[in-house]
């Protein structure tokens, strides 16, 4: 049997975490604050500079970048004082988004300890910024993936595709064999 330590520390199955993400759902706007000073939110966000002023937001990441995508890009913020990261990232079963998880939570990390706010954004705000803000609250946070979900669906309904869910269970496996050996 196990103690009650290692099984909070378990991955839970990516069927449970999509019942968890599922649960409850209510209407969020087009741009939530899911935890403090970092936004999720959906393309008109990131393209509406007044609003993005209005928020005061210092840094955006892109989790859609690209011509076929939301050709924001830098060019697009270059009036303003915005520091922007691209990911060319198609919201599909096939796409591996972890290879970005450590360099997004970085960039977010960075941003937030020099006071900055943070939009992260896709098409939507649902699927691939959930999991880049999912993953920077497992890396640098040090939440498990159960309390980095129930964190931003405290403010916004996530529902990221089941490739990136078990990218993120992959990442809270990982992460939890880290901190043991520690």
């Amino acid at each position: 049997m196990r103690s009650e330590e290692e099984s909070t520390d378990q991955t839970p199955p990516t069927c449970d975490l999509l019942s968890l993400l599922l649960k409850n759902r209510r209407p969020t706007g087009a741009v939530n604050e899911v935890w403090p000073n970092l936004f999720v939110g959906d393309a008109a966000t990131a393209q509406d500079k007044t609003l993005i002023k209005n928020l005061e937001i210092t840094h955006v990441v892109n989790a859609a970048d690209g011509p076929r995508h939301i050709d924001t890009g830098p060019h697009f913020y270059e009036d303003t004082n915005i520091q922007y990261r691209g990911i060319e990232a198609p919201d599909c079963r096939d796409f591996d988004l972890s290879p970005f998880f450590m360099e997004t939570a970085d960039f977010i990390h960075e941003a937030l300890r020099q006071k900055g706010k943070v939009l992260v954004h896709c098409a939507r705000g649902i699927s691939r910024s959930a999991t880049l803000v999912l993953a920077f609250l497992m890396i640098k946070e040090s939440l498990p993936l159960v309390e980095a979900v129930e964190v931003v669906r405290r403010s916004r309904n996530i529902l990221p595709n089941v490739r990136f869910l078990n990218q993120l269970c992959h990442l809270d496996s990982t992460l939890a064999s880290q901190r043991k050996s520690t």
